[in-house]
């Protein structure tokens, strides 16, 4: 690779030797938006064909860069002259931290990398804790690891800049390997990595998220399809950067331009994101100012900025706090707000006035703030807003009554279809839910999962929902009762024959046993022998796999409900050792039969089970080690809506947190309780039978009917003495359980 005029192997931002259209040009930097596009399996496919990036990389046009390499060399000298490198070994913590005041006019050096800099490359997202340390601009106190408390700020601080120093040291002497034993660094290799690739642009590709390297490491050939262990971000930074000099279309390309072409052309495989109803202030009286100045902001200046909280549990302490007449809720308020400082750019976003009201469709184009130019409503996110998708709805949507609603699929698309302008582009392939794309990573990496929670929270729903997504139906996931019930229909065996499909479904049980799963003696009805007459007969499993074994190229998948009321070590046997990706294929004699059979890579389990029966712990250790577990908490967001004056999340959220302080989390009450036909209960009498027919006999069943604990769980709806629940006219139900449930109670983190 030739050198530049300063003898380095590729060119530096401000090089001569840049071509002089490159250096001229000076338009300004667009971040790539990394999860604008759908990815299908198709693109996946593609992206591990190397002469593709080969071809790709042919026919990128690197000149449409350069005013952004020009402007980004100009940010970056910027950076560095703020922060020189000979400043380091005496810099003050109050120029590093963020919520520090430091140097007046000066912003400190985590301020630069995560807000400053985003044409080098962005690190943002999530908390403060990538930075290793920060103070809280609300309480003041210093934030730091665990392992490092026990020396203090003073001396935390003396083991982060000196690692630091350190690392900048070994970048210069050239010996990398130097860095990965620096551990203090370790708590914050997003921001180390790019502090290395700021200083030293030559020696780091501008990309620092560690599953973003991992993908592109894959993509060239490298070890990036496997998981990388131990290895830090800055080493597989390295590894990557060695893998593009290693090719030949790259010859001469800026570590930018090869950060815009991997994430222009092979993006990772984005998650799927919800789409957020977000309500500028109360009636929309912010939407001038959100529609002028490009973005969304949202109240609760209380509890500061939002990158301060590493959990939902630390946010809701502070928000009890801050409001403690709704911490009935406050737990639900801090998951949204989560969600709504990682917004990324590409996420859609729809502002509203009311339940009726759709004022505008945007898309995200930046990071969140703590904007404190701002009186109130102080938490700001960027979005380019598009008015054309004004509309009022016929009939009200009950869940946009607070700031914060995800906007389901049918939603959006009815939002869509009302657009003032005709949209002309193609429909978009359909996209899989994040819980659902949680479940398909999980058996893609384990090969089995087990779906746990309490009753109600739509455990068996999700595994036939990762059913659909596997067999290419997604978009029957949230389609109408009706049409997703047949689509789920079709993916099943037909009663009247015993061919299998690519889908198989089955319920353990106390006696359900070995034969019924893999193999054994069972009556033979057919025979006209007398006496009885026993046949060995396959089991469901052993089926399953001679059906794999004959289509190597489809994903046969075998859901199991209950599975934690079946005896697994007997039902299973030998087969828990072959569950194990790196052990399918194995063949093993089955002692029944004595026949050769293996299980094959292309089988995925997903069981399902009810903690409120028995808890995970109480699984065989064997079988807890061979699967993934996966939580499936209560879901709020499903039940926004009200009846009356009852908020039915309020309400579920109310009720739940004293049945986790009564009984424990396993016993709470899912959303399918409130739910007819995957909406929410929609009148008084629907509210009613919802509560006396299944969410009063499932508590009932908790307490087994003592009525202590049912009046601790139900309060006024339970007679001290006699412990018989009280019941209320439909009519004055909501508003009796509003006052119970949604007011004044003490939440209790869960």
């Amino acid at each position: 690779m030739p050198s530049c005029a300063k003898g380095r192997t590729t060119r530096c931002f401000a090089c001569p030797k840049l071509p002089e259209a490159m250096r001229r040009r000076g338009n300004a930097f667009e971040f790539p938006r990394l999860f604008s596009q759908p990815v299908t399996k198709a693109d996946h496919e593609s992206v591990t064909d190397e002469k593709s990036v080969e071809a790709a990389a042919l026919g990128f046009d690197r000149s449409a860069l350069a005013g952004r390499l020009a402007r980004a060399e100009e940010i970056r000298q910027q950076a560095t002259e703020t922060y020189p490198l000979a400043g380091w070994p005496d810099l003050a913590l109050e120029r590093y931290a963020l919520g520090t005041s430091g140097t007046p006019g000066v912003r400190p050096f985590c301020w630069h990398m995560e807000y400053g800099t985003e044409e080098l490359g962005s690190i943002r997202g999530g908390s403060a804790a990538k930075h290793i340390i920060y103070r809280s601009r609300g309480t003041g106190q210093w934030r730091l690891p665990a392992p490092l408390q026990k020396v203090g700020v003073d001396g935390a601080w003396e083991m982060v800049r000196g690692e630091f120093n350190t690392a900048f040291e070994a970048v210069q002497r050239g010996s990398f390997r130097d860095i990965d034993d620096l551990d203090t660094l370790s708590y914050g290799q997003a921001l180390v990595t790019k502090a290395l690739a700021t200083y030293f642009p030559d020696d780091f590709l501008p990309i620092y998220s560690a599953s973003h390297l991992q993908h592109f490491t894959g993509l060239l050939g490298g070890t990036g399809h496997r998981a990388y262990g131990n290895v830090r971000s800055w080493r597989a930074n390295r590894e990557l950067l060695a893998l593009v000099r290693s090719r030949a279309e790259f010859e001469g390309w800026h570590p930018l331009e090869v950060m815009h072409f991997l994430y222009g052309t092979f993006p990772p495989r984005p998650r799927r994101r919800d789409t957020w109803k977000i309500a500028p202030g109360p009636a929309a009286r912010l939407w001038e100012e959100c529609r002028q100045g490009g973005h969304i902001r949202v109240a609760w200046d209380e509890i500061g900025d939002l990158g301060e909280y590493e959990s939902d549990a630390e946010l809701k302490r502070e928000l009890d706090a801050a409001f403690p007449n709704s911490v009935g809720g406050n737990l639900r308020l801090a998951r949204q707000l989560l969600a709504y400082r990682d917004l990324e750019p590409g996420d859609t976003v729809v502002a509203n006035r009311g339940k009726s009201e759709v004022l505008a469709l945007g898309e995200v184009t930046g990071g969140y703030t703590y904007d404190e130019s701002y009186d109130e409503f102080r938490h700001k996110v960027p979005v380019a807003w598009d008015e054309s998708y004004a509309q009022v709805f016929l009939a009200p949507e009950n869940a946009w009554q607070p700031t914060f609603a995800t906007v389901p699929e049918k939603l959006l698309r009815r939002i869509a279809e009302g657009r003032a302008v005709p949209d002309t582009a193609q429909p978009e392939q359909a996209k899989v839910p994040d819980t659902v794309q949680d479940v398909l990573d999980a058996l893609e990496h384990r090969g089995q999962v087990i779906l746990f929670g309490p009753p109600g929270t739509g455990k068996t729903r999700l595994a036939l929902s990762a059913a659909l997504a596997l067999a290419g139906r997604a978009d029957a996931i949230e389609a109408s009762p009706i049409e997703r019930a047949a689509a789920v229909t079709s993916l099943l065996p037909s009663p009247e024959n015993d061919v299998v499909t690519q889908v198989s479904l089955v319920t353990f049980h106390p006696s359900y046993g070995y034969e019924d799963f893999v193999e054994g003696f069972r009556p033979d009805p057919a025979s006209d022998q007398a006496g009885l007459n026993l046949q060995r007969r396959d089991g469901v499993f052993l089926r399953i796999c001679e059906a794999a074994k004959e289509q190597p190229d489809r994903t046969f998948l075998l859901i199991i409900d209950e599975i934690n009321r079946g005896d697994l070590p007997r039902i299973l046997g030998e087969l828990v050792t072959l569950l194990e990706i790196d052990k399918r294929g194995i063949p093993v004699a089955l002692p029944i039969s004595r026949r050769q059979m293996s299980v094959p890579r292309n089988i995925r389990i997903i069981g399902t089970m009810n903690t409120s029966d028995r808890s995970v712990g109480h699984l065989d250790a064997a079988i807890r080690r061979r699967f993934a577990f996966l939580e499936v908490p209560p879901d709020l967001d499903s039940v926004e809506g009200s009846v009356g004056g009852l908020d039915l999340a309020a309400f579920l959220a109310g009720l739940n947190a004293r049945l986790v302080r009564e009984f424990g989390p396993d016993h709470q009450i899912g959303q399918a309780f409130l739910l007819r036909e995957d909406r929410p209960v929609t009148t008084e009498e629907e509210l009613s039978a919802a509560f006396y027919h299944s969410v009063v006999p499932q508590i009932e069943d908790h307490g087994m009917g003592r009525p202590e604990p049912l009046q601790a769980v139900l309060g006024e709806f339970v007679d001290p003495d006699s412990g018989r629940i009280a019941r209320v006219a439909p009519q004055d139900l909501p508003n009796k359980l509003a006052a119970e449930f949604t007011e004044t109670d003490d939440a209790v983190e869960w």
